[in-house]
């Protein structure tokens, strides 16, 4: 019996080190997890005045087999019922590891060929920011990207998010999320 657990360790330290899903990891140079929204990146409606302008984000280390990945955001705190879907966007090649700021406008044509973006909670697609009603306590912002085991998500372009959320759980081999706050 030791002398299989030696060998087992032995091969197991011969293969090269593969990434982990706990080794995903998604960071953005203008948000800190926890953190507050900048008026840069609100919403521009609804009576808010921000910018609308989606973050910068980066990710890493994600695990073997990852073909393509998606981003949501979402803000579980929305007086809806379901939340709010902030931001939804599929079928970014497995070579991307991360947006620049402003690449959820609305026309896509900042994100890399080939990626999806679906309509918001907004009735259109493309990043729109926070905007809690007045008054209500801060809302959460969830960021999140997965990683997943196929190269094009098949969901249709006129799919809603929730839609799209279930087809990514479906897919994914990992995911990395971090939370940010606004409130008004």
């Amino acid at each position: 019996m030791k002398r299989l657990l030696a060998l087992s360790v032995l091969t197991l330290a011969a293969v090269p080190q593969l990434a982990a899903a706990g080794d995903f990891t998604l960071s953005s140079p203008e948000l800190s997890p926890g953190g507050v929204m900048a008026t840069q990146h609100v919403f521009n409606g609804f009576g808010c005045s921000g910018g609308n302008q989606s973050p910068a984000l980066n990710w890493t280390t994600a695990p073997a087999g990852t073909q393509s990945f998606a981003i949501t955001v979402y803000d579980p705190d929305a007086p809806t019922g379901s939340g709010w879907w902030h931001w939804v966007v599929y079928d970014l090649p497995s070579q991307t590891h991360g947006l620049a700021a402003g690449a959820g406008d609305s026309t896509g044509s900042r994100l890399p060929k080939g990626a999806v973006q679906v309509s918001t909670d907004f009735g259109k697609p493309g990043f729109g920011g926070p905007c809690p009603p007045a008054g209500d306590k801060p809302h959460r912002y969830i960021f999140t990207v997965y990683a997943l085991k196929v190269d094009h998500l098949g969901a249709d372009p006129g799919a809603t998010p929730a839609m799209v959320g279930f087809l990514l759980n479906a897919q994914k081999l990992a995911k990395t999320s971090f939370t940010v706050y606004y409130g008004r």
